[in-house]
């Protein structure tokens, strides 16, 4: 790992962490940048919380290898890492209208990425909203990643209807712990899967059942309505062979398989679906924010947290992310 790195003293420099090339989190660089000042509609903020996720690792890792021609060939154009971020407005444009000073706000980057920095600059008719007092910086930070994107997913993508049966494999994670909860509210039938270690945290967010990957195949027996493959770990053809009729199997890992096969199941009964989430506009994310933060005020959504690192700790943060064992969401603290 490289040298972690200290806070700038001055409030007229960025902490950020920048990925100097593809690959593993060693590629991770501290820089100090010159804030820029907020125009337009732009609003500054000072980070306080953010997300540590698996679009982070993709971004950093350059996979899947066939997305380098949008990203960049050899590191990210956008060469910043983070997303998804918590904090407070500290100065805003001239045509800012939505925020203000002292606002806590969250929200995501979108593709310019950058949010694993202490302060960030964005158009305040971005993906960026209130903060609520019900969720700290740590659970605000993560509202755009796990939560949107299954919510998207499910309601969405699969329609996932009141009564229906839904299997949601990869549980434990950012996306599944999210999942479990927006399903049961929803009023489906919600069965899960992870490994034992997790089973009583999956049934404490409303899995009625929870099948142990390491000792049961969780394709081996159940009907399902709808199939939410959060990690991409199944393909559509063993999924469909447990999809009742009229099913639907959502990943949002995007392979040449699934690609494959949501064309061919277009004449089918039982269809495969993908979405990019984070390119879907800004308006709609804040929708679809503005119903999770009802479910949060109603009780039935709380972000699952795991660890929290400092920011300087980064690349650590990241490693641990990738050893796929953490439960919930993991963020960086400046």
């Amino acid at each position: 790992m490289k040298d972690t790195f200290a806070l700038p003293q001055t409030t007229e420099l960025n902490a950020a962490w920048q990925v100097t090339r593809y690959g593993s989190p060693d590629v991770l660089a501290p820089v100090t940048r010159p804030i820029p000042q907020p125009v337009g509609r732009e609003v500054l903020v000072r980070i306080r919380a953010s997300a540590v996720t698996r679009a982070d690792m993709m971004m950093r890792s350059g996979t899947p290898r066939w997305t380098r021609p949008f990203l960049g060939w050899s590191k990210p154009r956008n060469d910043l890492s983070g997303f998804g971020f918590s904090g407070e407005v500290i100065a805003t444009g001239p045509f800012a209208t939505r925020f203000r000073p002292g606002d806590q706000v969250f929200g995501e980057t979108g593709l310019t990425s950058g949010a694993n920095a202490t302060h960030i600059v964005l158009d305040e008719t971005g993906t960026l909203m209130p903060k609520p007092e019900a969720l700290g910086h740590d659970e605000a930070a993560v509202m755009a990643d796990g939560p949107l994107t299954s919510l998207n997913f499910l309601r969405n993508l699969a329609g996932l209807k009141r009564g229906e049966r839904v299997l949601i494999l990869g549980g434990a994670g950012s996306l599944g712990s999210a999942a479990i909860q927006i399903a049961a509210a929803m009023g489906a039938e919600v069965t899960a899967s992870a490994s034992a270690r997790n089973r009583g945290l999956l049934a404490s967010l409303g899995a009625t059942r929870v099948i142990d990957y390491t000792a049961e195949e969780p394709l081996a027996h159940g009907r399902y309505d709808v199939i939410y493959d959060t990690i991409g770990v199944e393909t559509f053809a063993r999924a469909r062979r447990v999809l009742a009729p009229g099913g639907r199997y959502v990943s949002p890992v995007l392979t040449l398989g699934l690609l494959g096969a949501m064309l061919r199941s277009r004449f089918g009964t039982r269809r495969a679906y993908f979405d990019a989430t984070g390119l879907r506009k800004p308006e709609e994310h804040r929708r679809m924010l503005a119903d999770l933060l009802d479910m949060v005020a109603e009780g039935t959504l709380a972000p699952v947290m795991d660890r929290s690192y400092p920011l300087a700790d980064l690349p650590i943060a990241q490693a641990y992310v990738e050893t796929g064992h953490k439960r919930g969401n993991v963020v960086v603290m400046s």
